[in-house]
C-alpha cells in the first residue's frame, strides 16, 4: 500500500477487470435463469437477499463494517435505489424482452459515454483527450461485437432496450454517489449496505408477485447454480471490487472498464453454445479493449 492507504495500481486494476469479467458472465447466467422460466421479481429478491446476509455477516465478522453517520442515511438509500433497484429492474427484463444476453450487455457498456458526462457535470472533473478518445473508439468496437451477418438486431427489440437504458441511468447514478461516499466508507461498508438496503426495496414487489416462484423449478440445480454464482462472485465479489476501482480511478476511468462486458459475454455465450462468435466479434473485442487502455492514459 502507498502513504494514502492505497492497493498498488496492477492490483487495482486487476480487481475492476475481475469484477468486469464476472458481470460479463452474470449477463449468460442470468439469461439462463430466465429462460427457464424462473419468475423475475422472485430471482431478484433471492440474489439481493442472499448477498446482504453474506455480507453483513461477513464484515461484521471480519471488523470491516463500519457505523454510517446520520447524515450520510440518505446517500446511502439513494445508492441503494439506483443500484441494486433501478439497475436490476432495468437489466433482468430488458434482458427478458430481448432474450439475448450479448445484446444486453452491448446496452450496458454505453454506461462509460455517459459517466464522462456525469462526471464532468456533477464533478467538474476535466475531460482529457485520451478520455473521449478512448471512450468514443470503445463504441464501433461494441457494435462490431454484436454484429451478425453485417446487422445488428436491436430495432426489434426496442422495449427491451428502453428497461436496458435505465439501467444504464441506474449504474451512473450509483457511481455518482458511490463516489461521494468512498471518501468515507469503505468498499466492504458501502457494498454492503447496498445489497441490505437494495433487497429491502425488492420486498414488497417479490410478495407481492414473487412468492409463487418458489417452486421446484427454482430450487433446481439449473437454476441454483448460476442463482449462487450471481450472488457470490458478480454481487459479493463483483461490486466490493468496484468500489474501490470508483475510489482510487474514479467515476469515468472505472466505468470505461464496462465497455469489456460484451465481450466477455459473447466469449461465455459461445462457450456454452448460446452464441457464435465471428471474425467480426474478435476484431471488435480488440477495439474495445484498445479503447480501455487509452482512456486509462492521464
Amino acid at each position: 500500500m502507498d502513504s494514502k492507504g492505497n492497493y498498488p495500481l496492477f492490483w487495482t486494476y486487476t480487481f475492476t477487470t475481475l469484477a468486469i469479467v464476472l458481470w460479463g458472465f452474470s449477463f449468460v447466467w442470468t439469461n439462463d435463469i430466465l429462460q427457464r422460466g424462473v419468475a423475475p421479481f422472485t430471482f431478484l429478491f433471492v440474489r439481493l437477499f442472499l448477498a446482504g446476509i453474506i455480507l453483513y455477516t461477513g464484515s461484521r465478522l471480519a471488523g470491516k463494517l463500519q457505523k454510517l453517520e446520520k447524515k450520510d442515511y440518505k446517500w446511502v438509500a439513494l445508492m441503494a435505489f439506483f443500484e441494486p433497484f433501478i439497475y436490476f429492474l432495468g437489466e433482468t427484463y430488458g434482458m427478458k424482452a430481448t432474450n439475448s444476453a450479448v445484446l444486453s450487455a452491448v446496452i450496458i457498456a454505453t454506461i462509460p459515454v455517459f459517466t464522462l458526462m456525469a462526471e464532468r457535470v456533477l464533478y467538474k472533473v476535466p475531460l482529457t483527450v485520451f478520455k473521449i478518445f478512448g471512450t468514443a473508439i470503445t463504441i464501433p468496437g461494441i457494435i462490431m461485437v454484436i454484429m451478425k451477418d453485417g446487422e445488428t438486431a436491436s430495432a426489434e427489440h426496442f422495449y427491451g432496450i428502453v428497461l436496458l437504458f435505465m439501467a444504464v441511468v441506474g449504474s451512473i447514478g450509483y457511481s455518482s454517489v458511490v463516489k461521494k461516499l468512498s471518501g468515507k466508507y469503505n468498499s466492504i461498508t458501502i457494498t454492503t449496505y447496498q445489497f441490505v438496503i437494495g433487497s429491502m426495496f425488492f420486498l414488497p414487489l417479490f410478495l407481492a408477485f414473487g412468492l409463487d416462484g418458489l417452486n421446484s423449478t427454482f430450487f433446481s440445480k439449473e437454476v441454483m447454480v448460476p442463482l449462487l454464482a450471481l450472488t457470490l462472485l458478480c454481487s459479493c465479489l463483483s461490486f466490493a471490487c468496484w468500489v474501490a476501482s470508483i475510489k482510487r480511478l474514479g467515476m469515468t476511468k472505472t466505468s470505461i472498464f464496462s465497455a469489456l462486458i460484451p465481450a466477455v459475454s459473447a466469449v461465455g455465450a459461445a462457450m456454452l453454445g448460446q452464441e457464435e462468435v465471428t471474425l467480426i466479434t474478435v476484431a471488435g473485442i480488440a477495439i474495445v479493449i484498445s479503447g480501455v487502455i487509452i482512456a486509462q492514459r492521464n
